[in-house]
């Protein structure tokens, strides 16, 4: 059992280091659309005037994804702040198994096509419809089709779960318009392959946390029952949608199905094989559950089709769901927080339902239990199910409350906390209500730095990825777009800003500075936060923000 050694020269402060990850809140030198810069945060304007901070790179390679054009997202920076190192995530790994073939090799691939072709039966994909590439992108699925299609697969079911959070939130039909045309053109080989039903991915499907298990009933009614409203396409279910709802949002479309001659195109079926083609675990947990536990209670499935179903990668690496799946997810170990368990320091895991899991299962490497029972403290704060647009503060108060009441108690020594407001309510593209939300986070830590300062403690302030510091889609010079009623058009996606970090220490005598590093990233966090504990952080971490003065 592998544990850290004491640090000669820092045996850390006497009271708790709290480590605060201000869910999207990012930092955004354009004022404009800038939820963070227009909100009241006198707590994070004193920190950044009079602490020591930096900034650090929560996208692209920093957390393991293909490019830096790609946005990060709270699954991989989390990732990336427990590990203390960058493994290559979802996008990069599903990437490569396609490139090199790896996936189509695999024996779950070849066990659904064969299924299919033995059976005569219908593979099915279902997944988040765009190329946001934080759950999943288009092309993953595209290359599937058209490998499907090679290895004689002739009926294909594509479920598509409209975006409008990662891309775009009314860019829909520029995802399904070119992929019927996609879809027709193999057609024309005398294949049948066709989207047979979705919804909004806030609506549909996708719930995660347990938070509100009728999205997946809606989901399981529509894909597998074919019970929603029909249409005759996609593209004429959005319009409809729309004309009826002018201010509705692509993630919150309802759920439909698509009808030919008076029946559902394709209802999932006995014999049939189906892939979730997500490669995010989050909002992919819930309805993987829902076609392969036996004993499941959330809700009445009815018939439950027997298919060999699949996920794209493991979302749960500890309960093993699903089952079967086609890539392998990162072999991420030896996380900061088993680390401080092997080593006997006593930790403090706390956010609201929102992001439990990310302080939870993604910080410890996506393993969804404790690695010791008494070292480590695991509280959720049941979030409201209202839109956060309408309570915009959340449940920070909440969390803040029951943190001080646990530091108090004194025997935590490491704290990490997720406050959610700036990304899930910067996810609804209110932009007062984001402001709202920033500056209740603002108040909320008002209330923490007071009370660790009062135990002799550290906090330590930074973010997992942008959000809210841009509520309005940008133009190439850097200026909001508008459309043809001249409103802004709002930004519901994550952004590709640095985040903060802040070194709270009211105890800081110049032992140590800020490291000459020619690149900090979200995993530099977790070598920082051992030195400040006192330990010497495992020489593959990567680099502690910090170094002390001889």
């Amino acid at each position: 059992m592998e544990t850290l050694k004491s640090f000669s020269k820092f045996e850390g402060r006497s009271g708790p280091l709290v480590l605060v990850i201000m869910d999207g809140i990012g930092l955004n030198p354009n004022k404009v659309g800038n939820a963070v810069a227009a909100a009241y945060t006198p707590t994070l304007d004193m920190l950044m005037e009079k602490h020591l901070h930096t900034q650090l790179q929560a996208h692209g390679l920093a957390v393991g994804l293909p490019s830096n054009q790609d946005m990060g997202n709270s699954e991989v920076g989390h990732n990336a702040l427990g590990a203390g190192r960058v493994f290559d995530q979802g996008a990069r790994l599903v990437n490569r198994a396609i490139e090199t073939g790896a996936l189509w090799n695999g024996a779950v691939w070849k066990k659904l096509i064969g299924h299919c072709r033995s059976k005569k039966s219908t593979l099915h994909f279902i997944g988040l419809f765009s190329d946001g590439n934080v759950h999943s992108h288009i092309d993953h699925l595209k290359a599937m089709i058209l490998q499907a299609k090679k290895e004689g697969s002739r009926s294909v079911r594509v479920h598509i779960l409209l975006d409008g959070r990662d891309v775009g939130e009314r860019s829909a039909l520029e995802y399904v318009v070119p992929f019927e045309s996609f879809l027709s053109e193999i057609n024309r080989s005398g294949l049948d392959y066709v989207i047979a039903s979705g919804g909004g991915r806030m609506v549909v499907t996708m719930d995660r946390y347990e938070a509100d298990w009728n999205i997946v009933k809606r989901g399981w009614e529509a894909h597998v029952h074919g019970n929603a409203e029909t249409f005759s396409s996609a593209e004429k279910a959005i319009q409809t949608f729309r004309d009826r709802d002018p201010s509705v949002t692509d993630q919150f479309l309802p759920p439909f199905v698509i009808e030919k001659d008076g029946k559902p195109v394709g209802p999932i079926q006995n014999g049939d094989s189906v892939i979730l083609f997500n490669f995010r675990g989050d909002r992919a947990i819930e309805i993987s559950r829902a076609f392969e536990e036996k004993e499941f209670n959330k809700f009445d499935r009815n018939l439950i089709p027997q298919v060999e179903y699949a996920g794209m990668m493991e979302y749960d690496g500890d309960l093993h769901i699903p089952k079967q799946y086609l890539v392998e997810p990162p072999a991420i170990d030896r996380t900061m927080g088993q680390l401080l368990s092997n080593t006997g320091v006593k930790q403090l895991a706390i956010s609201e339902t929102q992001k439990y899991g990310h302080v939870t299962y993604f910080y410890n490497g996506n393993w969804s239990g404790k690695f010791n029972e008494e070292m480590e403290s695991f509280i959720e704060i049941p979030s409201d199910q209202v839109p956060f647009e309408q309570r915009p503060w959340m449940k920070c108060a909440e969390i803040t409350d029951r943190t001080i009441e646990e530091i108090k108690k004194g025997e935590i020594r490491f704290v990490r906390l997720n406050y959610a407001n700036g990304d899930m309510v910067g996810h609804t593209g209110f932009f007062q209500a984001a402001v709202i939300a920033v500056e209740s986070v603002d108040l909320s830590l008002s209330r923490l730095l007071k009370v660790v300062k009062e135990l002799k403690g550290i906090v330590l302030v930074t973010a997992d990825h942008g959000n809210s510091d841009e509520m309005f889609e940008m133009d190439k010079e850097g200026k909001p777009k508008r459309n043809e009623k001249g409103d802004y058009i709002p930004k519901t996606s994550h952004t590709l800003n640095p985040v903060p970090f802040i070194i709270y220490d009211p105890l800081f005598n110049h032992e140590y500075r800020l490291a000459p590093l020619e690149r900090r990233g979200l995993s530099n966090i977790a070598a920082t936060c051992i030195r400040l504990l006192g330990y010497v952080p495992p020489g593959d971490y990567d680099p502690s923000l910090i170094e002390f003065v001889e």
